[in-house]
């Protein structure tokens, strides 16, 4: 699929009109269609195949659509080549630079002409720039920061993008009648937040390891082999990833896959509990100390930790957070999973930055066996998503009503309402209490000290409209660092004002994180994971919230999702 190159090709376009005199209206309608094409599932090259459905896509049109069409038979867009003649190079590395953006990019270039990344970082550190009108000395130390943040020399890519890749691979190989068994170990099975690089395992018919390695190396997904030898492949696909396939003996499938699925403290602390019990573990087998002739289990995970005495450990929990002591008393949560969701939190329609209607995601929402779905567009001062007008949020709870009196799921009508400056709410409480469920979040003044910040969540929590407070640390993985915010004062505010706290499953958010989710956990905070989609298909990110949920230890009852209606309804009213 090219839709994610595809759109960042649109997404440069619009950053670099941003720094012309272009109108808002044009830079917008090429955002938008950045932002549409990422999200649609349909390879986008077959889709380019007949004009007519490309540019009836909402949000794309047949000017737009005719420069994915050139892009994708050529390579390029003359619109992009044009652009880029007018910059040097090095501003297009400027626009990397998160929080910085295209507008005080166009100011630093035009202002101080400052071409490049070495300039601008010369000019910060020389504090030649905290008198520009809108800069100031914050603003120095913030562009400081995102210049070592988005130039770092090792980038892990996302979960998303790690699953989608070895997914594909994965296919690929289960294809081969040679393998008996495979499946991906580390951090991609234990569902980190971020992945450096894969090792899969796999066990084949006898004699044909070689045979195995030879075909993972040809695979059209690989760019470069770095090894391709009888037991063990090693290479880097198309998105600079490296992925390692090892052939183990079926004996000791097991507990290889324990030993290269982690985490290396999860190991060391099994093998110390093994030791008390007088025996060894390694990616071999389980021995008796002082003979390791015959190993007595490791054909399976779950033989090796039933032989320690121990339940099975899922992966998500394998960080040695108290897992083994849970597990030798039996005392391991029952993890929630993503068969017990009833519905999604948080789901934005067309009526602010959503590329469908309250009908579509209904209907979407029917197809993943949901009971509910809550619909929460952007407040109106959020200009940048198009935040929804009071006068046009009562003409969508009205068709809220419309849509329930024929869809099976049914839609609450939400909003995703900011939080101002001083913590007041960016709709007055009039209009908040027709709202089926309110969703807080901060979407500006990320730069307030971490009293400022903390202090607005708290008070926006104490209004009795609020019911939930959205992705709490605002991070972008990848991209930038969260605000400064106290969480453990937030995490106890929730639990006084019964309030929940979401973990976004956006992939660039995963916000709240597995630590903080299992410490809501421990205070009794309910958690409740939102999509945050903006195209119907994104609800399947639902799947990346269930794994930080797991991680966090949460079962069923921790997780507002898995209530069905009629006890959600009954939960959204005790807050008010």
């Amino acid at each position: 699929m090219k839709n994610k190159e595809t759109a960042r090709q649109l997404q440069l376009i619009a950053q670099l009109l941003s720094l012309t005199d272009e109108s808002p209206f044009k830079i917008r309608a090429y955002e938008k269609a950045a932002q549409v094409i990422e999200a649609i599932p349909e390879p986008i090259e077959d889709i380019a195949k007949d004009f007519g459905k490309l540019s009836s896509i909402r949000g794309v049109g047949r000017s737009i659509a005719a420069k994915i069409v050139e892009y994708l038979s050529s390579g390029g867009m003359e619109r992009l080549r044009e652009l880029k003649e007018k910059f040097p190079p090095g501003v297009f590395d400027m626009l990397k630079i998160p929080g910085l953006g295209p507008k005080r990019v166009k100011v630093l270039y035009k202002e101080l002409g400052i071409k490049d990344i070495d300039t601008l970082k010369q000019y910060a550190e020389s504090h030649r720039i905290k008198d520009i009108p809108g800069f100031g000395e914050r603003a120095e130390k913030n562009i400081l920061d995102g210049i070592n943040f988005a130039f770092v020399p090792e980038r892990r890519l996302l979960l998303f993008e790690a699953l989608s890749i070895v997914d594909g691979i994965l296919r690929e190989l289960k294809k081969n009648a040679n393998i008996v068994n495979i499946e991906p170990c580390g951090s991609i099975r234990r569902r980190k937040e971020t992945i450096g690089d894969v090792d899969m395992l796999c066990c084949v018919k006898r004699g044909k390891e070689k045979e195995v390695i030879e075909k993972f190396a040809r695979l059209p997904h690989v760019k470069k082999v770095l090894a391709c030898g009888g037991t063990k492949g090693s290479v880097i696909t198309a998105e600079n990833f490296q992925v390692d396939l090892r052939v183990v003996p079926e004996n000791a499938y097991g507990s290889a896959l324990q030993y290269f699925t982690g985490s290396k403290q999860h190991n060391i602390r099994l093998r110390e509990f093994a030791n008390k019990k007088g025996l060894t573990i390694s990616e071999y087998g389980v021995f008796e100390v002082g003979d390791k002739s015959k190993p007595i289990a490791g054909r399976t995970e779950e033989e090796l930790y039933k032989i320690l005495g121990l339940d099975y450990i899922a992966p998500e929990l394998r960080e040695d957070r108290g897992e083994i002591e849970s597990a030798a008393k039996g005392k391991l949560p029952e993890l929630v999973e993503l068969k017990d969701i009833k519905g999604d939190i948080h789901v934005h329609s067309n009526y602010s930055d959503g590329a469908n209607t309250i009908k579509e995601i209904a209907d979407y929402a029917e197809r993943l066996n949901y009971e509910w779905v809550i619909v929460c567009d952007h407040s109106q001062s959020l200009k940048v998503a198009r935040g929804v007008q009071i006068r046009d949020l009562y003409r969508k709870i009205d068709e809220v009503k419309k849509v329930n009196k024929t869809s099976r799921v049914r839609v609450l009508c939400g909003a995703e309402v900011d939080i101002l400056s001083g913590g007041k709410l960016d709709y007055p409480d009039e209009v908040l209490k027709e709202l089926d469920f309110v969703i807080a979040a901060l979407h500006t003044g990320f730069r307030q000290s971490e009293e400022q910040i903390t202090g607005r969540v708290l008070k926006a929590m104490d209004n009795k409209y609020v019911h939930a407070f959205a992705h709490p640390t605002g991070r972008l993985l990848n991209k930038r660092d969260g605000y400064e915010i106290n969480l453990s004062k937030v995490i106890e505010h929730a639990f006084k004002s019964n309030t929940c706290i979401e973990i976004n499953a956006y992939p660039e958010r995963l916000d709240l994180d597995d630590i903080n989710s299992k410490h809501a956990k421990e205070r009794g905070v309910k958690l409740a994971i939102g999509t945050d989609a903006h195209h119907v298909s994104q609800m399947e990110y639902m799947s990346l919230g269930i794994y930080v949920a797991r991680r966090g230890w949460l079962e069923e009852g921790d997780v507002v999702n898995t209530m069905p209606y009629l006890k959600l309804l009954k939960f959204l009213k005790s807050k008010r």
